[in-house]
């Protein structure tokens, strides 16, 4: 098979010198149909790429605002074929569309029928935080067979033996966990993030794998901050914190828009 759509985002933005712009925001989040429009905001304001969250009642690394969010859709009655769904309609704006799932719901759902249903929906791959590369053989043969990128996490305690292990399983970028913890918006970037960077280049220097940074980046001088040593720059609190502050739907959509805009602004500056 050929490059994915997330690889092409990446190679293109290597071209240009610059780091990507990933936004998070979960399927449902305030309701289906207002879910896509946030999202074409994102895109809009300069998103690259968007993770498309499942929502799912037992996170483990989700912080306060993205459970509020994640919680709002699974009230509106959010399901997996909802998210390819949304995946479809992300797709549609030009964006590489990725989903960001705990393994339980996938593996509830099927493994084979879900990475079939997300690439029929123009899915370009997978972010699963919970699923360990030594455990995940069935998901890598499914990703394999519909051409779907396989994202595995790595953190300040991976030791150098993980590190390797888990980027090898890799395919579209490697997710650099900046700390320790849960999601959400911090003052500033962990310092343990661009060292975890340099010994995550160190193995994968043959592969040139891609490595982006998420957790805590809310503001533009943090992107931009993180953008000079990262290929890609991970947002997600700060998106559903602006839909959850506003008090209708579109003034939530400039709020939204105006914030990928700060971002992007960042991110381009290197």
């Amino acid at each position: 098979m050929g490059a994915t759509a997330l690889q092409n985002t990446l190679a293109r933005a290597r071209d240009e010198d610059r780091a990507v712009l990933i936004g998070y925001m979960p399927a449902g989040f305030p309701d289906l149909e207002s879910s896509v429009k946030v999202i074409e905001a994102m895109v809009r304001g300069g998103c690259d790429v968007i993770e498309v969250g499942l929502p799912y009642s037992d996170p483990m690394m989700d912080g306060p605002t993205i459970q509020r969010a994640a919680g709002q859709a699974l009230q509106a009655g959010t399901n997996t074929d909802d998210v390819f769904r949304v995946v479809e309609a992300t797709a549609a704006t030009g964006a590489a569309a990725l989903v960001m799932s705990y393994w339980n719901p996938i593996e509830r759902y099927g493994v084979e029928r879900f990475a079939t249903e997300l690439a029929k929906a123009g899915g370009t791959g997978v972010i699963t935080p919970d699923l360990l590369p030594e455990e995940s053989a069935q998901w890598r043969a499914a990703s394999e067979a519909t051409g779907l990128d396989r994202i595995h996490l790595v953190a300040p305690s991976s030791s150098d033996r993980r590190l390797a292990l888990t980027t090898e399983a890799c395919s579209g970028f490697v997710y650099a966990a900046s700390l320790m913890g849960v999601t959400g918006t911090r003052a500033q970037v962990s310092s343990t993030a661009e060292e975890l960077v340099r010994r995550t280049r160190a193995v994968t220097r043959e592969s040139e794998l891609p490595i982006c940074v998420g957790l805590g980046i809310s503001t533009s001088a943090q992107a931009a901050e993180v953008a000079a040593y990262a290929d890609g720059v991970i947002v997600g609190a700060g998106f559903c914190q602006r839909v959850l502050d506003a008090p209708d739907l579109e003034t939530g959509l400039l709020a939204v828009e105006s914030f990928a805009e700060e971002l992007a602004a960042g991110v381009r500056s290197r």
